[in-house]
């Protein structure tokens, strides 16, 4: 038993989990998270759609590749005029969609 526990202590990461943490912030911020990402469910698709790459989606939106990225993980707190530029770069009504009930 003690050869076990020995092994699992050589694989044990060097910094603390931060699981509960996480799962703690998501449960707090659970619902403008539920709206992120379904925004960027509805960017993803009109990405497609369009053939758009996150690079191309940057420069018509006037930002980072880096950040649309982030948009697209649907973790981002998105400012309203974040997202009117969503809708100009992709041509995609949002805000109507987003305040419907879920």
């Amino acid at each position: 038993m003690n050869e076990t526990a020995n092994r699992l202590r050589q694989h044990q990461s060097a910094t603390p989990s931060q699981w509960r943490e996480r799962a703690s912030w998501r449960l707090e911020n659970k619902s403008w998270l539920r709206h992120s990402q379904k925004i960027a469910m509805m960017m993803l698709d009109k990405m497609e759609e369009l053939g758009l790459t996150q690079r191309a989606l940057a420069e018509r939106m006037g930002c980072s590749q880096q950040y649309v990225s982030r948009i697209l993980k649907g973790h981002e707190n998105l400012s309203i005029e974040t997202m009117c530029k969503i809708e100009e770069a992709l041509e995609l009504a949002i805000l109507p969609q987003v305040l419907e009930p879920a």
